[in-house]
């Protein structure tokens, strides 16, 4: 986080962060949600949370969403799913990145809720997301889960909202404006020389 644009967000709790970056939340076996629009720095947080994590001995996953639905929904038996699910289930620590991004069916959704329900009140789990839980019902549409999936995610959760434009968008636009200039230099140079 040493490198992290605190100045960047339009809106982040640094406090908050900083608090659960001190792991206090794996203590009671709570969970994390960091929330908010694409570049903000949603990825960055949950990757050092992970790191933390690592350096206090805890055991640790990281997964986008797409990976481990898409892991998941691909078992072919009942042995296959359960052996499965104890992957994603075992880890300290489980960090699903990118919730929202994609689209998924009602078998997806069980899915997480299966994860999600299996890991409550044993183990933490982080997530991030750029949607609102009130628009989980469009990433999974036709889960019938999707209440209590959030319900039981938020339940001792610690939840991170952050506000702002991505800051991939803004490091694309320096990068733009840097070759631009150097273009003119070297076009300019070109006719010193002529």
């Amino acid at each position: 986080m040493a490198d992290f644009d605190w100045q960047w967000p339009e809106k982040i709790d640094r406090d908050h962060v900083d608090d659960v970056l001190g792991l206090g939340f794996m203590d009671e076996n709570a969970n994390v949600v960091i929330a908010g629009p694409n570049g903000v720095g949603k990825t960055t947080i949950a990757q050092n949370l992970g790191y933390q994590a690592l350096m206090k001995g805890h055991t640790v996953l990281r997964v986008t969403a797409s990976e481990m639905l898409n892991d998941l929904a691909a078992q072919e038996s009942s042995v296959a799913l359960a052996r499965r699910l104890r992957r994603y289930c075992n880890p300290a620590l489980l960090i699903v990145d990118e919730i929202g991004y994609l689209s998924y069916d009602s078998r997806c959704g069980d899915l997480l809720f299966e994860v999600v329900s299996r890991r409550h009140e044993l183990r933490s789990t982080v997530l991030t997301t750029n949607k609102a839980f009130s628009e989980w019902t469009e990433v999974f549409s036709n889960a019938s889960c999707v209440t209590a999936l959030i319900d039981r995610l938020v339940h001792r959760a610690e939840i991170v909202k952050i506000e702002g434009r991505s800051y991939r968008e803004k490091e694309a636009h320096e990068r733009n404006a840097r070759r631009a200039a150097e273009r003119g230099r070297k076009s300019r140079a070109a006719k010193a020389r002529s």
